[in-house]
């Protein structure tokens, strides 16, 4: 099988060096010429057009979406136009799971495939070993699962049921990363105003030896104190005014919805739309996270 991919970011490319690292042949397609040419150097075959890229692959055709939320409509309505029935559709994206739903009907009065694909774990996870958290109807997942396990670490990737889940399950892993971020971030700034001389960088890598909150997380935030010193570099790297994407909005929204308390969530999602206008070191702190793990651009306008 020869896999069609569509959308070649910091995630896109890193999972398509994982895949021809795996044997996989990719023909990779994005908006932007710069980026197909960046695949084709990394082995692929880059082409410049939807007709083309589904031209070059073979039926059943498989085809893999890592784009933004806003552009999965487009992109799927121009695929249902060139493909068959036996073909299938899968979206890595952060979709909102109730589209997902949407868009699995769709497919489905044409015989194609939709499954959605939660992917976590950043463009390094992309290039080392992602997890995945996967849905739609289970033999579909079953035909792609080869494709799943060479992206994934070992034990990295489930089925967690019908069309919508996989992106459900994304959503709220993005929410509790929201709250977890927050927590970090708020901790480090009461840290900052001690009556001590307590240098963070040092903190930071002491918790992540053996303490209680050792994380991936602590750990990127070591990385970044010691990249960028205990200030964070506020004229240079990290605005204190945090950035935020659908997820964890879609995530308190859909706790409203199920009339489910989400207070640390709801708290953290608040905190980033008020530091656009009221930015602090509790914002940085939350910037070098997004930029450590996800290569954010937090960067001051």
């Amino acid at each position: 099988m020869t896999l069609g991919y569509v959308g070649l970011g910091k995630m896109g490319c890193g999972m398509i060096e994982r895949l021809i690292k795996h044997g996989h042949a990719i023909v990779a397609h994005d908006a932007s010429r710069e980026a197909v040419l960046a695949a084709a150097r990394m082995g692929a075959e880059g082409v410049y057009t939807l007709e083309e890229l589904v031209q070059k692959i073979s039926s059943p055709k498989v085809i893999w979406l890592m784009v933004p939320h806003s552009a999965v409509d487009k992109i799927v309505s121009s695929l249902l136009s060139m493909l068959a029935e036996g073909d299938t559709i899968l979206d890595g994206g952060n979709s909102f799971y109730k589209d997902s739903m949407r868009r699995y009907e769709l497919c489905k009065q044409k015989g194609i495939a939709y499954i959605d694909v939660g992917v976590s774990g950043g463009p390094h996870g992309a290039r080392e070993g992602a997890c995945l958290m996967i849905s739609g109807e289970r033999k579909q997942f079953e035909s792609c699962e080869a494709l799943f396990k060479d992206i994934a670490l070992p034990d990295g990737y489930r089925y967690v049921g019908s069309s919508g889940a996989g992106h459900f399950v994304k959503m709220i892993h993005n929410g509790i990363e929201y709250g977890m971020m927050q927590a970090i971030g708020e901790g480090f700034a009461i840290m900052r105003k001690a009556p001590f001389a307590v240098e963070l960088y040092e903190i930071a890598d002491l918790y992540n030896h053996g303490s209680v909150i050792e994380s991936r997380l602590v750990g990127w935030l070591s990385d970044a104190y010691k990249r960028f010193g205990d200030d964070l570099n506020a004229k240079t790297c990290c605005t204190g005014s945090v950035s935020h994407s659908g997820e964890g909005e879609w995530s308190v929204q859909t706790a409203e919805e199920f009339s489910v308390p989400a207070p640390v969530i709801k708290a953290a999602f608040d905190f980033r739309v008020a530091s656009q206008t009221n930015p602090s070191y509790t914002g940085q702190v939350v910037s070098a996270l997004r930029y450590m793990f996800g290569g954010h651009d937090v960067k001051p306008k």
